[in-house]
């Protein structure tokens, strides 16, 4: 036989043999096993079947085949997608101890190496997460003095909102800035000026990464990280931004430790630096530098780039429907006035803007998978058995787009949390937070930052987009890890 044909027949079988192999292993899933799914390639995994710019309709295309609880593989590895209110309910809230581990893959490694408040586990999670809840309370979170603080920062963005004398303008950074000086006088115990250079290009960098982990790059980096460690592209330019934002951090730290006063605690970097000096008898402390860098940095991009996100997708969604608009502007009228400024007991009187605030986050659906959860064991669940290790993805977008409780889920309509008599009305299924034990630990304060932006904007401001409303794009501009608008301008004309 010549060389070229033996070659070609070696090739032949050892495919033939890939191709068997995946088809056994994809019977092996069913009852008793791994939940059933789609049949992997070798080494490619379900490429084919993750329409990687829009992952979650790729999953929701799948979860009508195979059920509420399915298995997809990127590249090598499997996951475990949770498609659907109850499901997601029974693993994330009924049984939240054992769906609370936080799932690991191979770029969050890279970047944080299970280190801070988001992305650890085990211990380490448990005394980070409580001791960053009780600073957070501490500084204001849930209370007065926090929301006094939003009401004026709500004033110095009005004032650049007004500053724009009704031109075009793109709202990105000036949210960004608003929203970020909110969490920056809790960590960093300083207010940034909306033209600091210095605050400015941490913003951009922050931004920056926001958008890169929504695009294809990054899934493709999880799918296949080896290979796309060689290949250039903006997947690259995150580990860079990260360690841009390390050092940034790490300045202030080092800020922090020259000026550090025991008895007057300034903010979250002042508290852990007496607790790492607490601790230093201790063999084992979670209090270490390297924890505090990454929990500054969760705490910064949770209270961040979210809340600005939300509320620019926001503004451009009123802009596509000025009769919602003006039914807001009308019930800030009444309840609010012009004289004084929008406070969070006003909000129980406003049932028609906490509506419209519930159903732009619902739309959106910022976050659609979650952050990935994981069992720390061979867990059955229903009637599968998953396995140890397994990364788990909760669909959160299945929950807010559930048609049963959202009638028409892919139109924008606040009246999915109003009853017929116009008061708010609650639903389970409303978790962009999330759920359970993970849920953010952010939810209150985004959830009064939200409010008090948008009706201060919306008390002042009436939006004016630069085209035909009936020609404004409200869908995403791409749809992975976060959702990202699509960019605008837009001007705002004083009421």
């Amino acid at each position: 036989m010549e060389p070229l044909g033996t070659v070609t027949l070696f090739l032949g079988v050892c495919l033939s043999c890939l191709l068997l192999l995946a088809t056994v292993r994809s019977r092996m899933q069913g009852k008793g096993r791994r939940p059933p799914g789609p049949t992997p390639l070798p080494l490619l995994g379900n490429i084919l079947q993750l329409k990687t710019s829009f992952l979650s309709k790729a999953l929701e295309q799948l979860s009508e085949k195979y059920g509420p609880v399915f298995t997809v593989h990127f590249g090598q590895l499997p996951v475990v997608v949770l498609h659907g209110y109850d499901v997601m309910k029974e693993a994330l809230i009924d049984r939240a101890d054992e769906f609370a581990p936080r799932g690991r893959l191979p770029l969050s490694d890279k970047l944080n190496k299970g280190e801070g408040i988001i992305a650890s586990n085990g211990e380490r999670w448990k005394v980070l997460r409580r001791f960053a809840l009780t600073t957070l309370r501490n500084f204001g979170m849930g209370k007065k003095s926090i929301e006094e603080r939003i009401q004026e920062e709500a004033q110095y963005l009005r004032e650049k909102f007004q500053d724009t004398k009704g031109k075009p303008f793109d709202p990105t950074f000036l949210l960004s800035c608003a929203t970020s000086n909110i969490i920056c006088s809790i960590v960093f115990g300083a207010h940034f000026d909306y033209d600091d250079e210095r605050f400015l290009a941490l913003l951009n960098t922050f931004n920056d990464n926001f958008k890169i982990f929504s695009s294809p790059w990054v899934q493709m980096a999880n799918l296949f990280p080896s290979l796309m460690d060689l290949i250039p592209g903006p997947h690259q330019r995150i580990i860079k931004n990260n360690e841009k934002l390390k050092e940034f951090v790490s300045k202030a730290v080092k800020e922090h430790k020259e000026t550090l006063d025991l008895s007057a605690t300034r903010d979250f970097i002042d508290c852990f630096l007496i607790r790492m000096e607490q601790e230093k008898k201790n063999g084992v402390s979670e209090f270490t530098p390297e924890n505090l860098v990454a929990s500054v940095l969760d705490l910064f991009a949770a209270g961040t780039e979210t809340t600005s996100t939300t509320i620019r997708y926001g503004l451009l969604i009123l802009q596509k429907y000025p009769e919602i608009e003006e039914k807001v502007h009308e019930e800030i009228d009444r309840v609010v006035g012009r004289a004084r400024v929008p406070c969070i007991a006003d909000r129980g009187q406003m049932p028609y803007t906490d509506a419209v605030i519930h159903e732009i986050q619902r739309f959106i659906s910022l976050v659609p998978l979650s952050a990935p959860h994981s069992v720390a064991k061979d867990t059955p669940f229903r009637q599968y058995v998953i396995p140890k290790g397994t990364v788990i993805f909760p669909a959160l977008n299945s929950a807010l787009y559930n048609s049963k409780e959202f009638p028409n889920p892919t139109e924008f309509d606040p009246q999915h949390f109003l009853n017929k008599d116009g008061t708010f009305r609650k639903s389970d299924h409303f978790m962009p937070f999330s759920a359970g034990k993970r849920i953010c630990a952010g939810e209150g304060l985004a959830r009064m930052e939200l409010f008090l932006f948008l009706a201060s904007i919306l008390q002042h401001f009436k939006l004016k987009p630069l085209k035909d409303p009936k020609e404004i794009d409200i869908s995403p501009l791409m749809s992975g890890t976060v959702t990202f608008p699509r960019p605008y301008q837009l001007c705002v004309l004083p009421r």
